[in-house]
């Protein structure tokens, strides 16, 4: 189905009629980059790739998006830590809140008299919002190593405030799971330093936007990871986390791990097939255990393979 720059070009806007009633009667959702600089800035939202994705999440009701940022042991040399670092192993779960937050609040533009054109973006989260994926974080975290790092910035915002006042409201349901409270900043330094500490991360939308970009690149390319967004009923979402690339579109250069992954997870968390799963993350690891790269995790002197025999390969582990 059409979604996106593609919506774009065949109907003229990134989110046609119909497409999210054809997502609901699906059992998931994979989903491919939905932009590019062809389809650059425009004050028509529907002309932007990147309303599409926002409207998606929200109609089918994705509040959740989980991110894994596993260091793969053949990788450790990608990582771009220091080796004594990266040694502890990097194995975490960023969980982002993703129907709430500035991405979806009220914005406005406005003429001032003194300071030209003035904009705001509002920051908005319920105690609803916050509650449930608070839950999803603890639910989570009792499955992996028991612990939860609630990422906000309540020094200063009023929404992190309340944020933080829920959350600690929720760990008290969760004995079993230790809990901690980072301040945004620190969080982001602590993924450099020392992301070992870390198991699962839960945060706001923009936040766990930009946190969860620099925790992909300290396990060695934005190339390897994959997401799923869900939510209480609605089919997840399944997606990639790197963008388009459009450098390299069409040229076979592509990692296709991420997208690849994100199937493993779709496995996983959809159709609640685990085992499958694994087959498909322990053939990504047999590959690159073997010695094989795409141009993104290829180390001086490899020789890089494309898109195509990455997927070859992979297949035929599986």
């Amino acid at each position: 189905m059409l979604l996106g720059g593609c919506a774009i070009d065949a109907v003229g806007k990134s989110y046609p009629d119909g497409t999210a009633e054809k997502c609901k009667a699906c059992d998931a959702v994979l989903l491919g980059a939905v932009g590019g600089p062809k389809w650059g800035p425009s004050s028509d939202p529907e002309k932007r790739p990147e309303t599409a994705l926002l409207a998606i999440r929200k109609d089918l009701g994705l509040y959740a998006n989980l991110r894994p940022a596993t260091l793969r042991t053949p990788l450790a040399d990608a990582c771009p830590l220091k080796k004594e670092t990266a040694e502890k192993g990097i194995d975490l779960m960023m969980v982002r809140e993703l129907t709430g937050g500035i991405y979806f609040g009220k914005r406005d533009r406005y003429q001032t008299a003194d300071k030209g054109i003035e904009a705001t973006d509002l920051l908005a989260y319920s105690e609803l919002e916050i509650e449930r994926i608070g839950r999803r974080a603890f639910e989570l975290a009792q499955l992996r190593s028991k612990k939860v790092s609630s990422v906000d910035k309540a020094n200063v915002l009023e929404s992190s405030r309340l944020w933080r006042q829920v959350m600690h409201r929720l760990k008290d349901e969760y004995p079993d799971v230790s809990y901690e409270d980072v301040l945004v900043d620190n969080a982001a330094m602590q993924l450099v330093r020392d992301p070992s500490q870390f198991d699962v991360v839960v945060t706001e939308n923009m936040f766990g936007d930009i946190l969860s970009d620099e925790a992909s690149m300290i396990t060695g390319s934005i190339g390897l990871l994959p997401s799923a967004s869900i939510g209480d009923t609605a089919p997840g979402l399944y997606e990639p986390i790197h963008g388009s690339a459009p450098d390299i579109a069409g040229q076979d250069k592509a990692n296709p791990i991420a997208t690849i992954l994100s199937v493993a997870m779709m496995f996983r968390y959809s159709f609640k097939l685990s085992e499958e799963a694994a087959a498909i993350e322990q053939a990504v690891d047999a590959v690159l255990a073997e010695g094989w790269r795409t141009a993104d995790i290829a180390e001086p002197g490899v020789e890089a393979i494309g898109t195509k025999k990455m997927g070859e390969l992979i297949r035929e582990k599986i």
